[in-house]
């Protein structure tokens, strides 16, 4: 019997990601699990403005303060949304916005800068706990991110692998997702991701009693629902239509192994659960801009899910 705490998409989250290594402890959790989606989506400049003044922008709001505590507090306030504090001069911006190449190299060294800070943080953490947590970047994160990860002896890496969470339950693990309009780093046609899911459950001794920690949802789950788009990217009449994004090849092969659950995110509004046949699938849904992790807990029993709760904290 084994006892999951499961979180997806905190996309450079500083506090989820600290709330996520405690939830074991505070939810009693003996297993941590974390979805695809975790380096953050932009830097957030920081402008020096001369005699110790600061000035950013942060969601849309406007922000003038001094160094030392005032900064720290602010760079501390970015991390928590998920984005990467950059102090710089006025020339430096100046100069940045002629080389959007320079710009790009800067945000992949900050996003990895800060996983390699949160594996030193797990780390000293999770010393001499015993807790057992599983992580898989999803199709935001670049590659290099694993090798942080792999050289990380308190976390595993878990894409593409079978691994054993108790002496009944095995799991697989993918952070890719079906195809995107943002031509992200791990996406793939459905025939493709048919290929990748089959060769990992080609190698479970018990399907029907596995889970399926799957970044993207199945398709037409109500776990997958997102705002239909535009031509430009633009959701149609305010958001409000909706229409499902996950993957067939997933859910064929849901519908044909039946394995025990399904841990999905990837859509970060599609919180909640359903059932396909006889398996549960659960997608926590994420509010990382927000610095809450949201999570699901699930108590697995012999041969079937005892209980679950959705969690928000």
């Amino acid at each position: 019997m084994s006892t999951i705490f499961f979180a997806t998409d905190i996309h450079g989250s500083d506090i989820c990601w600290n709330k996520f290594l405690n939830a074991g402890k505070f939810y009693g959790a003996d297993v941590l699990i974390l979805g695809g989606d975790m380096t953050g989506k932009a830097i957030v400049p920081i402008v020096e403005q001369g005699l110790g003044r600061y000035k950013t922008t942060l969601l849309q709001q406007d922000f003038e303060f001094h160094g030392g505590e005032e900064l720290a507090d602010m760079v501390k306030r970015i991390r928590s949304r998920g984005y990467y504090p950059y102090v710089t001069s006025p020339e430096e911006i100046q100069e940045l916005s002629k080389t959007p190449d320079q710009v790009y190299n800067l945000f992949i060294a900050e996003a990895l800068k800060v996983i390699q800070q949160w594996m030193d943080i797990a780390t000293r953490k999770l010393a001499g706990t015993g807790m057992r947590v599983y992580v898989s970047p999803g199709n935001d994160d670049r590659f290099e991110v694993d090798d942080i990860i792999r050289a990380t002896p308190s976390v595993t890496l878990a894409e593409g692998q079978v691994v054993w969470l108790n002496d009944q339950h095995e799991m697989i693990t993918s952070g890719w997702s079906n195809l995107t309009p943002w031509h992200t780093y791990r996406e793939e046609d459905e025939p493709q991701l048919a290929q990748r899911y089959q060769a990992m459950i080609s190698g479970l001794k018990d399907p029907r009693n596995a889970i399926f920690n799957i970044h993207v949802p199945p398709y037409n789950s109500n776990l997958d629902e997102a705002p239909e788009l535009d031509e430009n990217l633009r959701p149609k009449y305010a958001g409000n239509a909706l229409k499902p994004t996950g993957s067939t090849a997933l859910r064929k092969a849901i519908e044909t192994s039946q394995p025990l659950l399904g841990l999905h995110g990837h859509i970060h509004e599609g919180r909640g659960s359903s059932r396909i046949g006889k398996t549960l699938c659960i997608n926590p849904g994420s509010m990382y801009e927000q610095g809450a992790l949201l999570g699901a807990i699930i108590k697995l029993g012999k041969n079937k899910v005892e209980n679950y709760v959705l969690t928000s904290g």
